[in-house]
């Protein structure tokens, strides 16, 4: 197949993703094993895992990233670049259109029985990329049991960062038990850049203040909210009224949650902001992938990287789980959010090819059906 045909399979593949994963990265995740490596056989789930896992040892937001690994290892640099605009082109444009509906009404438009349905059809999704996942992580009886106590501490409440670097600590303790050798090496040097700020706040600082927050947000997506209100909110740049509406929208839009960073930036300073603070949140996700990517098969042919690359894929699996429990807890709350969850379920595990898509498309027309119950 030509470059030029990839590319465009890609556009397709991450455009369709990006208008119809919602969720959370947890399920953006799922859906993208679903189809680069199920359906296109793009990559084995083996190697598709260790991008999982190289993913959650960099800053910014993990199902991006994973699009970016996605492009970049069908079509190099340029399909990196594809992979990773067509996902996130969608949320931009539906955030960026929420807000500035907002900014000409001051309120959101009622979406709620819309997206009823669509939580716990996703659940479901999840679950069966765990499963797929966990097949293939769990190799050993150690790193079953170091995927266990990773899941317990999450729902615990261990910050996941932690717990992701603290399975890797143990897996390479483990690994230098094994070699009977006390030789251990310091690793993991972390650089956390801090860009001084400009004096006038127009469309080039807010382009800075969401650039140090790309280059430095480690976690889930909503991790973001607390930067901003540090960042924003604290400095009287923005209302927290409007972080909160800010965070309605990450909510009930598709596709990776920074996109937020676009409804922000237009209530801030119009369409530049909205364009300066979304270049600003995605570029280093760009930039770090991009250099990333080729390191990840040498990492490979280290024992004791190796030991390390096992242990954080088998927490990243007990991470996806953990968030599947804790959406599964606040989305199935009645009984018309369990019919979906079900239905999801077995539509999941007895069509396993049938397409992630219809399925969060079934969740929105039932619960939008239920709610006339």
């Amino acid at each position: 197949m030509s470059q030029t045909k990839e590319l465009k399979e890609l556009a397709k593949v991450f455009f369709k993703l990006g208008s119809i994963a919602f969720g959370g990265p947890a399920a953006h995740i799922a859906m993208m094993e679903d189809e680069v490596v199920n359906k296109r056989k793009w990559m084995t789930q083996v190697h598709f895992l260790d991008l999982v896992g190289a993913t959650n040892l960099i800053p910014g937001p993990n199902s991006t990233e994973m699009a970016m690994h996605c492009g970049y290892e069908r079509a190099g640099w340029k399909g990196l670049l594809v992979a990773g605009f067509c996902f996130i082109f969608p949320a931009v444009v539906i955030t960026a259109i929420f807000a500035w509906l907002y900014q000409s009404y001051g309120q959101l438009p009622e979406v709620e029985p819309y997206i009823y349905g669509i939580k716990p059809a996703v659940i479901a999704i999840i679950l069966m990329a765990v499963i797929r996942l966990g097949k293939k992580a769990i190799k050993t009886t150690e790193l079953a049991i170091l995927g266990v106590i990773t899941l317990i501490v999450c729902l615990l409440g261990l910050n996941e960062i932690i717990a992701l670097f603290g399975c890797g600590l143990l897996g390479l303790g483990i690994y230098f038990i094994k070699k009977n050798t006390r030789n251990l090496n310091s690793f993991f040097p972390i650089l956390l850049i801090q860009l001084a700020e400009p004096v006038k706040l127009g469309t080039f600082k807010i382009f800075l203040i969401f650039l140090k927050i790309g280059a430095i947000l480690y976690g889930s997506g909503y991790v973001l909210f607390a930067f901003l209100d540090t960042e924003l909110v604290a400095n009287g740049w923005l209302t927290r009224q409007a972080l909160i509406d800010a965070v309605a929208v990450g909510q009930i839009t598709p596709g990776p949650v920074l996109s937020t960073a676009t409804f922000i930036g237009w209530q801030m300073n119009g369409l530049a902001g909205a364009v300066a603070a979304t270049l600003g949140i995605f570029l280093p996700s760009f930039i770090l992938v991009w250099i990333l990517n080729p390191w990840i098969p040498k990492l490979r042919n280290s024992k004791m990287i190796l030991a390390i690359l096992d242990t954080i894929n088998i927490a990243a699996v007990a991470l996806i789980l953990a968030v599947c429990i804790e959406m599964a807890q606040e989305a199935i709350t009645d009984w018309r959010s369990m019919v979906i969850a079900v239905i999801s379920l077995v539509l999941v595990f007895v069509f396993k090819k049938l397409n992630s898509a219809f399925i969060v498309l079934g969740g929105a027309i039932i619960g939008l059906l239920l709610n006339f119950v």
